[in-house]
C-alpha cells in the first residue's frame, strides 16, 4: 500500500553551488511514492514507547504522594535543573517543535520575530514575576492575588481567566497532534485525525487524575531531554548538508520558499498592509507579555523550596529554550531549503509538518532506511512534546477549576471550606471535563498553526493575568475592584476579538470558513485587550468605594521580597 507526499527533486537538494534568491527557481515539487508500512509502523511504535514510558511513570510516581502538595505542587521537592528542565519542557510545545519552525519554513523572517518573541518573554519572567510569585502564592496564580483583595469575587475572576487560557493552549496542542497523524497516514486526516485527538485527550487525563505535579513534571523533564537532543541532532544534520555555510543555507531557503530575497527581509507575512504591520506589533506584545500570564508557567514556580531556587530553575530554563529557539531557525531555514515551502505547505498548509519532512529528507529521503528511522524518531518526539505540554496544561486548568472556583469562590457563605480530600476529587474530576472540552474544540481548528493559536493564547494571559498580577505586587492602592474589573476588562475583550475576527470566520483558514462574521481587522487581538486589561484595573481602583488596606500591602511586599511566611 503507498500513498504520496510532495517532495523536491534531488536536484534541488544540491550543496555547493552558489544559489542567487533573485534568479534560482524555488524547488519544484514532485510526487514520491511512500510505503505506509516503511514509516507508519515504525512511527507507530515508538508512539507506543513513549506512551508506554509516559504511562510507568505516571503510576510510579502516583502511588507516592495522594496529598493537595503532592498533586498541586510535586512536594515541592524539585531541584533548580529539575525543575529548569521541567519549566523548559512546558514551554517548548508543539508550537515551538512544529508551529515556528513551519512558519519560518513558509515567512522566512516574519517567522523568526515568533522565536525572538517566545524567548524575550523570559526576561519578564524572570525580572518582575519568578521570585515574588514563589514567595507571594502556594498554588494558583488566585493565591498571590487574594492575599491583600476580597477572595471571592478574586478568584471567580481569575481562575475563570486560567481555565480560558489553559484551553486555547491545548486545542493548539491538539491541532499538532491532528497534524501528525496527517502527515504520518497520508490522508486528509478524518477518522484517524479524530481518534488521534480522542487518544491524547485520554492519556492527558491519565497523567493529571493518577499522578499530579509530580508525574507531570517527570514526564516534562524527560520531554524536554528527548526534544532537546532531537534538535541538536538534526541540526548538526543541516548544518553539514551545507559544509556549515550559513549563508549557504540561507541562500538555498531563499530558493526553496520561491519568494527569492523576499524571504530573508521583513514583511512577507505581516508587511503586505498597515494592518498587516499592526497584527505583528499586536503579536509581538502578547507573545512578549503573555508568558508571564500563563499559569501553568506560573504554578511551576511553587515546585522548588525557595524563591532563589525559582529564579536559578528560570536561568536554567532560559538557557535551554534560547538555545532550542536557535536551533529552530536552522530547522526552518532547512526545512525550506531542502523540501521546499511548497511542499511543507502541501503537505500542511499551516507549515507544522515541516520539522518531520526535513527528518525524513535529511535521512536520505521517502525510500531509504535512515530517513524512515529518522521521521518516525523525530514524529514520536513531536508527539513526546504534546502529550507532556498537554499534561501540564491540563493540571493548571484542574486547579485554578478546584482550588479557586470550586473550594473557594462559589463556596456557600456560612458553609464549612471543603476538605483536601474533596477538593483533590474535583481537581481530577474538572481534568475529565476540561480534556473532554479541549477534544471538541480542537477538532474545528486543525486548519490553523499551532504557533498561531499558542499566540491567542499568549495575548488573552497577557490581557487578562499579567495587568493584575503586576497592580497587585507593585501598586499599593490597588482594590479588590480593581482586580476584579482587570481580569474581566481584559479576558471578555480579548475573547470577544477573536471570535470576530478572521480567526472564526472570513477566511479559507478561519475555522467556519463558510461563513463571514468578523469586524475585527486584526487575528491577534493583544494591541486592544492588553491595555484595556490595564486600563479596567485601574478605573476600577480610582473609582473604587473601597480603600486599601495598607497593612495587607505591607505583608504581601515584605513576603514576596524576602519570602517570609511563604508556603
Amino acid at each position: 500500500m503507498t500513498h504520496s507526499i510532495l517532495l523536491p527533486p534531488p536536484d534541488a537538494q544540491l550543496v555547493g553551488q552558489p544559489l542567487v534568491p533573485s534568479v534560482h527557481p524555488a524547488p519544484a515539487t514532485q510526487l514520491v511514492p511512500v510505503t505506509t508500512g516503511q514509516h507508519h509502523s515504525l512511527a507507530v511504535a515508538l508512539f507506543a514507547v513513549v506512551v508506554l514510558v509516559t504511562l510507568a511513570i505516571t503510576l510510579w510516581v502516583g502511588r507516592r504522594g495522594q496529598a493537595a502538595e503532592d498533586f498541586y505542587a510535586g512536594g515541592r521537592g524539585f531541584t533548580p535543573l529539575q525543575n529548569g528542565f521541567a519549566l523548559s519542557g512546558d514551554y517548548l510545545s508543539a508550537a515551538s517543535f512544529l508551529g515556528v519552525t513551519g512558519l519560518i519554513a513558509l515567512y522566512g523572517y516574519d517567522g523568526v520575530l515568533y522565536s525572538i518573541g517566545f524567548l524575550v518573554a523570559w526576561l519578564v519572567v524572570l525580572m518582575l514575576v519568578a521570585e515574588l510569585v514563589r514567595n507571594s502564592g502556594r498554588y494558583t496564580l488566585a493565591d498571590v492575588l487574594a492575599l491583600r483583595m476580597r477572595e471571592r469575587p478574586l478568584r471567580a475572576a481569575a481562575g475563570s481567566a486560567s481555565v480560558v487560557v489553559t484551553l486555547l493552549y491545548l486545542i493548539a496542542q491538539m491541532v499538532g497532534a491532528g497534524s501528525l497523524v496527517t502527515l504520518l497516514l497520508g490522508t486528509n486526516g478524518g477518522e484517524a485525525k479524530t481518534w488521534t485527538i480522542v487518544g491524547v485527550g485520554a492519556l492527558m487525563i491519565i497523567y493529571v487524575t493518577v499522578g499530579g505535579m509530580k508525574a507531570t513534571t517527570w514526564i516534562q523533564i524527560v520531554k524536554a531531554f528527548v526534544l532537546i537532543v532531537g534538535a541538536v541532532l538534526l541540526t548538526v544534520l543541516v548544518l553539514a548538508r551545507f559544509h556549515g555555510n550559513l549563508a549557504e543555507l540561507m541562500r538555498s531557503a531563499a530558493a526553496g520558499s520561491g519568494k527569492g530575497q523576499a524571504y530573508l527581509e521583513p514583511g512577507l507575512k505581516y508587511g503586505a498592509s498597515f494592518t498587516s504591520r499592526l497584527d505583528f506589533f499586536s503579536l509581538g506584545l502578547g507573545l512578549v507579555l503573555g508568558t508571564a500570564g500563563l499559569p501553568h508557567i506560573l504554578s511551576r514556580f511553587y515546585t522548588v523550596p525557595t524563591a532563589r531556587a525559582a529564579r536559578r530553575s528560570t536561568m536554567w530554563a532560559i538557557g535551554m529554550i534560547g538555545g532550542f529557539y536557535l536551533m529552530a531557525i536552522v530547522l526552518g531555514l532547512g526545512a525550506t531549503a531542502l523540501v521546499g515551502a511548497k511542499a511543507v505547505k502541501a503537505a500542511n498548509p499551516a507549515g507544522n509538518t515541516a520539522v518531520p519532512l526535513l527528518a525524513l529528507d535529511l535521512g536520505g529521503g521517502a525510500g531509504s532506511t535512515v530517513g524512515v528511522v529518522l521521521f518516525a524518531l523525530i514524529s514520536a518526539i513531536a508527539f513526546a512534546t504534546i502529550l507532556a505540554v498537554v499534561a501540564g496544561l491540563t493540571l493548571a486548568a484542574s486547579a485554578a477549576f478546584a482550588h479557586d472556583l470550586y473550594a473557594r469562590a462559589w463556596r456557600r457563605v456560612g458553609r464549612r471550606e471543603p476538605t483536601e480530600r474533596e477538593e483533590l476529587v474535583v481537581a481530577r474530576s474538572a481534568a475529565v471535563v476540561i480534556g473532554a472540552l479541549a477534544i471538541v474544540l480542537s477538532l474545528f481548528a486543525q486548519q490553523l498553526n499551532t504557533a498561531f493559536l499558542v499566540g491567542l493564547a499568549f495575548a488573552v494571559a497577557a490581557s487578562a493575568n499579567l495587568p493584575t498580577l503586576l497592580y497587585s505586587l507593585f501598586w499599593s492602592r490597588f482594590t479588590t475592584r480593581g482586580a476584579v474589573w482587570s481580569v474581566y476588562g481584559g479576558l471578555v475583550p480579548a475573547v470577544l476579538l477573536v471570535v470576530f475576527s478572521t480567526v472564526v470566520s472570513g477566511a479559507k483558514t478561519s475555522i467556519f470558513p463558510g461563513v463571514d462574521f468578523h469586524w475585527f481587522p486584526l487575528e491577534n487581538p493583544g494591541l486592544v485587550s492588553i491595555p484595556l486589561g490595564f486600563l479596567a484595573g485601574w478605573v476600577g481602583t480610582v473609582t473604587s468605594q473601597e480603600t486599601a488596606d495598607p497593612d495587607k500591602y505591607a505583608e504581601l511586599e515584605v513576603r514576596s521580597l524576602t519570602g517570609a511566611g511563604a508556603a
